[in-house]
């Protein structure tokens, strides 16, 4: 027994599983094509004349390699874990586990090392790759394992953190919002540390900031290393900034584990509460039998439903739980450290600038907005898995509720729930436009990307929960495309900025990535229910983001939008007309050869 027969069981079953496999060739093969792109686009517009390129080019592509890896491990890490101890919540066998013989620790451990078990494996599965890079040169081994240290390290505290919160709230909406708020609060504190400017227990504020902010310490731990120079004078044996995060971090996830174990059972009570009647309550007022009775379900005022009641409860009802306004003031703090970012900018360059690329300004509006787009879609995801899981999705499917009902209901409610994750990047956009940061047009551009955006992650997310039938596999498609999109952009952005070359010639570079990128969106999009149109989108959108971002960085703003537009919103309608017009197959209730 090494942790309890919930991670033995896991450990047992998932060899067995050809997704395992097939994940694990996929990533390795992922990390394999961005090595064979960076070479192409490199070395395919000058020649490699000395051993000191390929050391160069070894050096390049690892240090972009390492932080695409710790991005994937935290983000599948905190998500799976949380997803994981919610579905065995929403499903009540969390209090069947419960009432066995394991212990807290049997449990805790073993649900969160079970959840992480596939990012653990793909982890390992890299490492040879990373020590091939090594034969390249510009690559110590000492460079490697603190990048795997780091990467390790914040994945165990990243599903601890998922895990515990998981244990702690009922919701999965919640639990899920939660983590990727805290994560993100994680990374702003890195920054907002480095911006303090001010140092403390003889270290400075750079290098606390990076024994704080996992992005920090993985661009630290990459680096090369001339000389060792400990965080703490007195105390060399904490090592390094990023040495100091790695020992943080595993002090972390062992102390949010420490907090589950102790306090499990206490939020997860496994007596359910018993309605007292009226004998067994000493309080309770004697009724005389030959009195008359009302006998309504709900004495009361009664309320009055709309035409849609879908809509209705999801906007005049806590559908998603009181707690939801946590994460709301949550949010609204992330939104005030955006806010006092965006000021700090604009204080210290005063002098408007108009046209030309986007000032630093506006840059301050991505996280707000990266995350606004995962809540959005951990939010619509939910909507249908609550209702699967809790059995009550067979209830709305034999009623008189039309398809169109049950969908426009969910995404009206989807959106209203998250009109603050929405609203407010827009705010900061238009604050950008008042300072003339922005010209009218950009802003523009902006608003209707982002309106267009924030509809497909929603219509992603209801597509995901209808068509998968398990809670886990609906949220990890789910926000597994979105993080794949974003990261995609964000590495293709970074590799086209970092090897300086004529966006046109690197078309042929990454055109096996694309569609790669395409076969994989129209799997977890299409595979269960396959549509010519599913298949389109899928295929188009890589190449279409690829136009966007080379476009975005020749400054032609305009195109960009248009192009997102178009192409999010064929995508938003390739997903949006199955699930009304051929919504028994799209819930799985039939197949296409059954029509």
């Amino acid at each position: 027994m090494l942790v309890g027969p919930v991670f033995n069981r896991e450990l047992a079953t998932a060899p067995r599983s050809w997704r395992l496999y097939l994940s694990r060739a996929i990533y390795v093969g992922a990390l394999f094509g961005l090595v064979c792109t960076a070479w192409l686009i490199l070395f395919g517009s000058q020649p490699m004349r000395s051993l000191g390129d390929l050391a160069r080019f070894g050096a390049a592509i690892f240090a972009l390699l390492a932080p695409v890896q710790l991005a994937l491990a935290i983000g599948f890490s905190a998500l799976l874990a949380a997803a994981a101890v919610a579905q065995e919540k929403d499903r009540r066998t969390l209090d069947l586990l419960l009432m066995t013989r394991m212990t807290n620790s049997e449990l805790v451990v073993g649900k969160l090392l079970a959840s992480m078990l596939t990012v653990l494996v793909l982890i390992a599965a890299g490492l040879p790759l990373f020590l091939l890079l090594a034969m390249l040169g510009g690559v110590s081994h000492a460079q490697i394992a603190r990048v795997f240290g780091v990467t390790l390290a914040a994945a165990l505290a990243a599903g601890s953190l998922g895990s515990t919160i998981a244990l702690w709230r009922e919701k999965t909406f919640q639990s899920l919002a939660m983590t990727a708020l805290a994560l993100m609060i994680w990374l702003i504190a890195g920054e907002g540390v480095a911006a303090l400017g001010a140092g403390a227990f003889g270290a400075s504020s750079t290098e606390w900031a990076v024994a704080v902010s996992p992005l920090r310490a993985i661009f630290a731990a990459a680096a090369p290393r001339t000389s060792f120079t400990p965080m703490f004078a007195d105390a060399p044996w904490l090592g390094a900034p990023s040495d100091f995060f790695t020992i943080a971090a595993a002090a972390l996830a062992l102390g949010l584990n420490v907090l589950a174990i102790a306090l499990v059972r206490v939020w997860n009570p496994t007596r359910e509460a018993r309605p007292q009647t009226a004998d067994e309550s000493h309080d309770a007022p004697l009724v005389d039998a030959e009195a008359p009775r009302d006998i309504h379900a709900a004495p009361g005022r009664t309320k009055e439903v709309w035409d849609n009641p879908i809509l209705w409860r999801e906007i005049c009802t806590w559908a998603y739980g009181k707690k939801v306004v946590i994460i709301k003031l949550a949010y609204l703090a992330i939104f005030a450290a955006c806010s006092w970012a965006m000021y700090g900018v604009l204080q210290a360059d005063p002098t408007p600038t108009v046209g030309g690329a986007l000032p630093d300004a506006s840059l301050t509006v991505v996280p707000l907005l990266v995350l606004g787009l995962v809540l959005v879609n951990a939010l619509a995801v939910t909507s249908i898995t609550n209702e699967r899981d809790a059995g009550a999705l067979d209830l709305l499917l034999v009623t008189d509720l039309t398809p169109k009902e049950i969908i426009f209901g969910k995404l009206g409610g989807v959106l209203y729930n998250a009109k603050e994750m929405i609203v407010l990047p827009a705010m900061l956009c238009v604050v950008c436009w008042w300072y003339e940061r922005l010209t009218t047009e950009n802003l523009l551009f902006m608003l209707g990307s982002l309106l267009v955006l924030n509809a497909f992650v929603a219509m992603l997310g209801v597509h995901s929960g209808m068509t998968y039938p398990n809670s886990r596999s609906a949220v990890g498609v789910s926000i597994g495309t979105l993080l794949f999109l974003l990261l995609g952009v964000a590495v293709c952005m970074r590799m086209m900025v970092a090897f300086q070359a004529n966006f046109e010639n690197q078309l042929l570079s990454f055109a096996a990535f694309m569609l790669g990128g395409g076969a994989g969106l129209f799997f977890a999009l299409g595979r269960r229910n396959p549509s010519p149109a599913i298949w389109w989108a899928s295929m188009l959108a890589p190449f279409a983001t690829f136009y966007v971002i080379s476009t975005f960085l020749q400054l032609s703003y305009g195109a960009a939008a248009l192009v997102t537009i178009l192409m999010y919103g064929f995508a938003t309608a390739t997903l949006l007309i199955p699930a009304i017009f051929e919504f028994d197959v799209a819930t799985g209730r039939t197949t296409a050869r059954d029509i």
